[in-house]
């Protein structure tokens, strides 16, 4: 059984900075793409970020592009998401996400965690 737990969401004002985390467990993910996906009330989910277990390679969203940060620690299966210069477009309920990197599609998914940005 594949489990993506994400943590580290809150309510911060605009500026600050959270980190969030995902820890995995269930099966080896080196061959797997990492990510996080955000939805906010009203609005398709949108991709934030990516990275690979074993290739230093990321993506961004362009929303997020040069205040987040995706980053991994392998010896905790733990992928983390720094987020500086938090907006309230920001606020949304955070997805962490796995694929096989030659799969299409997403197939693993966490429970998410809210993040709330006030102005």
């Amino acid at each position: 059984q594949v489990q993506l737990v994400e943590s580290g969401g809150g309510l911060v004002q605009a500026g600050d900075s959270l980190r969030l985390s995902c820890t995995a467990s269930g099966r080896t993910f080196s061959n797997y793409i990492m990510a996080w996906f955000r939805q906010a009330p009203g609005k398709e989910r949108e991709f934030v970020a990516g990275t690979r277990w074993t290739v230093n390679t990321s993506k961004y969203g362009d929303s997020v592009n040069g205040r987040f940060t995706i980053s991994t620690d392998k010896s905790k299966k733990t992928v983390y998401l720094q987020m500086n210069n938090l907006k309230p477009e920001d606020t949304a309920a955070y997805y962490c996400a796995a694929k096989h990197f030659a799969a299409e599609d997403y197939n693993f998914w966490g429970q998410g965690t809210q993040v709330t940005v006030l102005a």
